[in-house]
């Protein structure tokens, strides 16, 4: 199979080349920077450089790879700007898919998050509607991937994965990541909200199998949500921050974690890290 890897030098698309020439597929993966060019080839891949926001460059690059699917691991948060990321996933996207259409794709894989249900009481399934109606700020993020999704689904064959929070190497919680420099600094409350956590390693090959996944949305976590109050402490000891402040406060109904029965029973995705108590353990 011909895999057209749209954000190829991603903290996931660098982990992603690597599984899938291994398991024997062609490759093309995009960057906007030349500096990275190399680090594609190196990998196995094709590399173009294509920038999701030029939308003509874009299709061009996906008509010429010939590619039989279309992978879109896009995000723009190295900077922690969240408004950037939300026009990956709506206007990046939105050409992404256009691209894969005029091309005759029929099949797209296409990175999502799974912290966007409604407000519940036990960790969300892949049925729960996402949560259009939150006030803001929440309101814009849940429809940035609403619209990611929905455009997704212009395809003939599409699957969603719908990520837990990332950890690992390159990630925010790692000890040279973001998060961890917050811990460190005292800024992070151990609460009762719930988190659902997963490995980028893990991350990754789900992204993989999900190529021959029957189409439409997977929850990709740990098999534990959990509370602040939980994980957080043991996320401070991995990273060498002292233990975090507590609250009292009660969990908010929208921080309720994901269920990932669906992707382990029915879809057969094992993640090594069945709990980010282990996964943290291993950032030490």
């Amino acid at each position: 199979m011909h895999v057209f890897l749209a954000g190829g030098t991603g903290v996931l698309g660098r982990r992603i080349v690597p599984l899938l020439v291994a398991a024997g597929h062609t490759v093309t993966a995009t960057t906007r920077d030349e500096a990275k060019v190399a680090m594609l080839r190196d990998l196995g891949a094709t590399a173009v450089r294509a920038d999701v926001y030029d939308a003509a460059a874009l299709a061009a690059a996906v008509r010429e790879s010939g590619a039989d699917v279309v992978m879109h691991q896009l995000t723009d948060l190295s900077a922690g700007d969240f408004a950037a990321n939300a026009r990956v996933r709506v206007a990046g996207t939105r050409n992404l898919v256009d691209a894969a259409l005029a091309a005759g794709v029929r099949r797209i894989v296409a990175q999502s998050i799974s912290w966007m249900y409604e407000p519940g009481d036990v960790p969300a399934v892949e049925e729960i509607p996402l949560d259009l109606h939150a006030p803001e700020p929440r309101r814009t993020g849940v429809e940035a991937v609403a619209a990611l999704e929905t455009a997704v689904r212009e395809l003939p064959e599409w699957v969603v994965l719908r990520y837990g929070l990332f950890y690992g190497t390159g990630t925010w919680f790692e000890p040279r990541g973001a998060r961890a420099e917050a811990a460190r600094s005292g800024a992070l409350v151990a609460d009762a909200d719930v988190t659902s956590f997963v490995h980028v390693d893990d991350a990754a090959t789900a992204a993989v199998q999900a190529l021959a996944w029957p189409s439409g949305p997977v929850n990709v976590c740990d098999d534990e949500p959990a509370p602040g109050r939980d994980w957080l402490p043991a996320f401070c000891r991995a990273v060498g921050a002292p233990a975090p402040p507590e609250s009292g406060a009660p969990r908010s109904r929208v921080a309720r974690g994901a269920d990932n029965h669906y992707a382990r029973k029915h879809l057969g995705w094992t993640p090594e890290y069945a709990s980010w108590r282990a996964g943290f353990a291993a950032l030490a």
